[in-house]
């Protein structure tokens, strides 16, 4: 059975899963430099036989990227038919789309390769891309959105990224099967949290288990009661 996971989504501390100002040159906003950083040696580890280049250029680190910091980085990656993704996360552009010049953070060859779903209330035409990767700009529900990404997904799971806003919108309706979120050892004061407002999500969640990395960033997986 196809299920809506979340993978390496990382908040601060205090909650916050960006910082303020969000913009070209800092993707997760001013405060939260960071908040990554645990997956920094697994980037660098990926970018030495792929191509593709990850969200801001992001490289940080000297390890060869393993131990549980790098097996919870792959785990996102194992039986995904089709990914879910917030406009915020496909790029900075806000309202109307002036043209279909941007083409996401990740170059010509993201690292998906297969059906993305960007949620939006300003669809363009599907976007297809080198590696196999097509990005689909829709308008609809979060039950709606799942429901045309299951489709693609072919029987495998379907991937929810971030934002922060569309992560919370599918935990709000109970939609999300298991959610790996990251706790990352900083404290950001400000910017956009994860959990804000979602009073009802013990009712509906609870925590399976929680692990340190190597980083000393908390890996904790919470999955649907």
């Amino acid at each position: 059975m196809t299920r809506l996971r979340v993978h390496a989504f990382t908040i601060t501390l205090d909650g916050f899963g960006t910082g303020t100002d969000q913009r070209v040159d800092a993707p997760f906003g001013d405060g939260v430099d960071e908040l990554h950083a645990w997956m920094m040696p697994s980037f660098a580890r990926r970018r030495s036989s792929e191509t593709s280049t990850p969200i801001g250029e992001l490289d940080h680190g000297d390890s060869d990227g393993t131990g549980v910091d790098h097996a919870a980085f792959l785990a996102g990656e194992e039986n995904v038919g089709a990914t879910i993704m917030g406009r915020n996360m496909f790029g900075p552009v806000r309202g109307e789309w002036p043209d279909e010049s941007w083409r996401g953070w990740w170059g010509e060859d993201p690292p998906y390769h297969h059906d993305v779903f960007v949620m939006t209330h300003h669809p363009r035409p599907s976007l297809p891309m080198d590696g196999g990767t097509t990005f689909h700009f829709v308008q609809g529900s979060p039950a709606e959105v799942l429901a045309r990404a299951t489709t693609a997904a072919g029987g495998r799971d379907v991937r929810l990224g971030g934002g922060v806003a569309t992560v919370r919108a599918f935990l709000a309706e109970g939609l999300v099967g298991e959610l790996n979120l990251v706790v990352a050892p900083i404290l950001a004061g400000a910017g956009e949290r994860l959990f804000e407002g979602l009073t009802a999500l013990p009712e509906g969640y609870r925590v399976e288990s929680t692990v340190v990395g190597e980083s000393g960033a908390v890996h904790a997986r919470v999955v649907r009661r």
